[in-house]
């Protein structure tokens, strides 16, 4: 097993999801104190060559991950919770149903609304692509804030934080222990959070080129072109992940990961056991599909 294969994960409620070649663990430490594994298989392997392609791969790798985050999301809510907590399938479908709602009202809605007040005034295209972007940075920036003050967020965080210091520890070639995970960063450049403000960054770029458009004309564009940015955006973060990346790209993900300090939180060593425990299940399976090939 190469110790450099980029693993990734996502930090959950009360837990760590960690994705691997084929499959994805998540790890959650439930109101007794054990830690529940669950393992999920992802078949990436027989997807078509053209899915493989860069830029397109950045798209079916968002829409997937997306998939894969919502559902460890609602098993790490019911794991973590009591019994009589748990969630049921209709509670969790109207909170991602309004999860996106927020998403598309704050980050694409707001600025652009804000901007089509101001525009007459802007004598520059460029200028007015550039306060959207400028308004919709400065609006997520206020939401991590916001968000970072709760208590559950601030676990949350902190799980995130244990996400990146295990990864880190496996990529250095050191054994999982808690004490080696520990001394690691909570930065890591590959890092959703980066993910979205490189999205944010290259759309004044993407968007500047589009000349004037009406309010309705602009928020359908943001839409249709959310692909679009997602695929550029998952290439420079690769980009950012190679052990010696450009100093552009090194420019380029330099925000991202002072933003973290804000997404993430330093970990106590039981946080560090999870995300140990879900990092170790992916890393095992991949090890057992790779003998079943050489068998």
């Amino acid at each position: 097993m190469n110790p450099r294969y980029q693993y990734g994960g996502q930090a959950v409620i009360e837990g760590v999801m960690m994705r691997g070649r084929d499959s994805a663990a998540i790890a959650v430490r439930r109101p007794d104190g054990d830690i529940s594994v669950k393992m999920r298989d992802i078949d990436s392997s027989k997807r078509p060559a053209i899915l493989k392609a860069p830029f397109i791969r950045g798209v079916v790798t968002l829409i997937e991950s997306l998939v894969v985050g919502m559902e460890s999301l609602m098993y790490s809510a019911n794991e973590s919770s009591e019994e009589e907590e748990q969630l049921s399938g209709g509670e969790v479908v109207l909170s991602l149903v309004m999860a996106f709602g927020l998403f598309i009202l704050l980050f694409i809605v707001l600025p652009n609304v804000i901007v089509a007040f101001m525009q007459k005034h802007i004598p520059s295209v460029v200028l007015v692509n550039l306060l959207e972007g400028v308004l919709r940075i400065a609006i997520f920036l206020v939401y991590i804030v916001a968000i970072s003050k709760m208590e559950d967020i601030q676990r949350v965080f902190a799980y995130h934080g244990a996400e990146h210091k295990t990864i880190a520890a496996w990529e250095a070639g050191e054994e999982l222990t808690v004490d080696n995970a520990r001394k690691y960063s909570t930065l890591h450049p590959r890092c959703g959070t980066s993910f979205l403000l490189i999205v944010m960054v290259l759309s004044i770029l993407v968007y500047s080129f589009l000349g004037e458009q009406t309010l309705g004309e602009r928020i359908l564009s943001r839409l249709i072109l959310l692909p679009v940015l997602a695929g550029l955006s998952y290439e420079v973060l690769k980009l950012a992940g190679r052990p010696n990346p450009s100093a552009f790209v090194k420019w380029l993900s330099a925000p991202g990961l002072a933003l973290q300090k804000l997404t993430t939180r330093e970990p106590d060593d039981s946080m560090l056991e999870v995300a140990i425990a879900s990092l170790n299940a992916v890393i095992e399976k991949d090890q057992a599909s790779s003998e079943a090939a050489v068998i």
